[in-house]
């Protein structure tokens, strides 16, 4: 079972955007932004100083510090949705394997790690340099969890299933690459709202086969 993260098992409560504030910076400085510029800062296993250094940005010294007090504070922030603990336990309590696959930029990778402690693999962007939905991510987080995806539920051979809140990178992407990606809506307004549900329905499924 592969999860998302933020929106799936994380929240941040404070957000802060330290990283949209340094290309508010950049901007000031004559920058031109692109569309890659967040999915850049996913990719690159750093912080504040690493990405101002890739995008070409000068920070002065109080700079830096406003921006590191931000991401701080939003680190900080960052909590367990409630039900994600519940499902995930239920899952690993009936064998099954757990692991994380999410974009996000380099210092969110060990606060999840820290939340989210002995899952089976993490899959994060920033420690990947690969990015949902391109194929490389999932075909990582596959062999870390030392299985093959495109399996039937019944086989001898192990299923994937991946769930999250984006229907592009939770549903579509993974389904692409031969897992059962499904999207999570936690408004009520699709078919799967909540994940204690959702585990127990995997469980179910699985000893009914």
């Amino acid at each position: 079972m592969i999860f998302d993260l933020f929106g799936t098992l994380l929240e941040i409560r404070n957000r802060q955007n330290p990283y949209r504030q340094l290309l508010r910076i950049g901007a000031q400085q004559g920058r031109a932004a692109s569309p890659n510029d967040l999915r850049i800062v996913m990719a690159l296993n750093g912080g504040i100083r690493e990405a101002a250094e890739a995008f070409g940005i000068h920070l002065s010294p109080a700079q830096m510090a406003d921006l590191g007090s931000m991401l701080a504070r939003e680190l900080e922030s960052i909590s367990l949705i409630d039900d994600a603990m519940p499902a995930i336990g239920l899952l690993q309590e009936h064998g099954v394997k757990v692991a994380v696959c999410s974009n996000l930029a380099g210092p969110y990778c060990s606060k999840a790690r820290s939340l989210l402690p002995g899952l089976d693999a993490y899959a994060l962007s920033a420690e990947l340099g690969l990015l949902k939905p391109d194929p490389g991510i999932y075909r990582s987080t596959c062999t870390m969890l030392g299985v093959l995806p495109g399996q039937v539920v019944g086989s001898n051979s192990p299923q994937v299933l991946m769930i999250g809140d984006s229907r592009r990178c939770d549903e579509q992407g993974p389904r692409c690459f031969g897992i059962l990606g499904h999207h999570l809506d936690r408004t009520g307004g699709g078919g799967i709202r909540d994940l204690i549900s959702f585990a127990e329905a995997i469980i179910q499924n699985a000893s009914d086969s």
